[in-house]
């Protein structure tokens, strides 16, 4: 995976942090048996992952791979098991 820059995108990074912040939050109100904080997490964790899609409907996230560039990815795909 390291060669193919999953998730290092601004929308990612945003996503996944604001997801942490809320399992955080949801962590600390399950342990204080708090059952409106645990749902506040939950909600914030949503959000989290609408604010990512949202990012990378705006242009933030990985661009879409061209057919070309999908085929090319098979190709070298295959060479490589071949050999």
């Amino acid at each position: 995976m390291a060669g193919s820059s999953h998730g290092h995108t601004p929308a990612a990074w945003t996503g996944v942090i604001i997801s942490f912040i809320g399992f955080c939050i949801a962590g600390v109100f399950m342990v204080a048996a708090n059952p409106l904080g645990f749902w506040a997490g939950l909600a914030v964790i949503f959000i989290g992952g609408l604010v990512g899609l949202a990012m990378k409907a705006a242009g933030l996230g990985m661009p879409k791979e061209s057919a070309e560039m999908a085929a090319a990815r098979a190709r070298a795909g295959q060479a490589q098991v071949s050999s």
